[in-house]
């Protein structure tokens, strides 16, 4: 085994905290631009966050065979998306905040999400 859970833990724990300290400084960012797109861009930021940090607790649980490691990985995969999707659109149609702002938050948290598998060390 090339990798332990506890090393999976760990770094899904960073990649989230990473996240959650981008959204906070796009949210920042876009405080030139006024309130609303600020909020915008945090929330984007943060519904990433919040989707990886659920399926990380999907994911990585507890400790089950290959099968249902797997399972627990498409799962946690699958509610991930399902928060993301639906707070983007909480953030776009019921709250009616700036798209521009939410997507460059989006983004820009999952730029994170990339580079932290992609250096891990």
């Amino acid at each position: 085994m090339l990798n332990s859970l506890d090393a999976g833990r760990r770094l899904a724990l960073r990649t989230a905290l990473l996240q959650l300290a981008v959204a906070a400084m796009i949210g920042v960012m876009f405080l030139l631009k006024g309130h609303r797109e600020a909020v915008s861009a945090a929330a984007g930021g943060f519904t990433v966050a919040l989707g990886t940090a659920l399926m990380s607790v999907q994911a990585f649980g507890r400790l089950v065979g290959g099968a249902a490691a797997f399972a627990r990985l498409l799962l946690g995969m699958l509610l991930k998306w399902a928060v993301v999707v639906g707070g983007l659109g909480l953030i776009l149609f019921k709250y009616k905040l700036p798209p521009l702002a939410a997507v460059t938050g989006l983004v820009a948290a999952y730029a994170v999400y990339l580079a932290a598998f992609r250096f891990k060390g």
